[in-house]
């Protein structure tokens, strides 16, 4: 282990961590915000541009953000990325916090510009059942771990498009989506909005069938990643 000190006098997992609090709070801040504003405006902002949003800042922040701390912003795809190995599990607690803060803060930002009575994102159920809604957070984050892991893990990908392939990944499940589930993929972005609104119908599904989903989705690339051998090449 190096002895060589710290000369900037911060822990080396500060930058990271007050990145992912940061864009976790862009994320949320910029997304929900979308639908607040749809709501005090009659609609102006319509379905397709709140999915235009949210895909829209995922990708902004992965450009901005990506180098510092790997652009997680939600605590499934940290999970995910340390059931694959590709994180380590002593970093998932302290990256789940920021992600938590950082959302919370946008929430509670948008409580005090505009109150609660558009309820602030919280995402809810419409013409699904609860084990409905469940298979259907499960499945569209099982994309999106996909996507992830092929685009940060994979040399063979194209790394230099995974803020567009990320973010489109995302606008698009949220405008197929959307009006079903919220297309939340994200227990941050579910959690804030309600423990901010003290609404927390069906919250456990947002928070389980996501990191179900992104941890299978990453599972899945993995196995499909695997080099072929000279018997099973096609």
């Amino acid at each position: 282990m190096s002895s060589v000190p710290n000369v900037t006098g911060h822990s080396p997992w500060t930058r990271p961590l007050v990145a992912e609090a940061v864009g976790t709070f862009g994320l949320v801040f910029a997304g929900t915000g979308a639908i607040v504003v749809n709501e005090l405006t009659g609609g102006t902002v319509g379905h397709g541009g709140i999915a235009a949003a949210f895909g829209l800042v995922v990708a902004v922040l992965i450009f901005s953000l990506g180098h510092i701390s790997g652009a997680h912003f939600n605590p499934a795809v940290t999970i995910a990325l340390a059931a694959t190995r590709h994180f380590s599990w002593r970093r998932v607690g302290p990256y789940v916090a920021a992600q938590v803060a950082g959302a919370c803060a946008a929430s509670l930002t948008l409580l005090g510009l505009f109150g609660d009575d558009t309820g602030l994102g919280v995402t809810s159920l419409a013409h699904v059942s609860p084990l409905g809604g469940l298979g259907i957070e499960i499945g569209l984050t099982a994309l999106l771990g996909l996507v992830i892991v092929s685009l940060a893990t994979d040399a063979r990908a194209q790394g230099a498009l995974a803020a567009v392939a990320i973010g489109g990944t995302i606008g698009l499940e949220a405008l197929v989506m959307g009006p079903i589930t919220g297309a939340s993929m994200n227990p941050a972005r579910s959690l804030a909005p309600a423990l901010v609104a003290s609404d927390t119908t069906d919250l456990w599904l947002y928070v389980v069938g996501p990191i179900i989903g992104a941890v299978a989705g990453a599972a899945l690339y993995q196995f499909l990643r695997t080099q072929p051998t000279r018997e099973n090449t096609p």
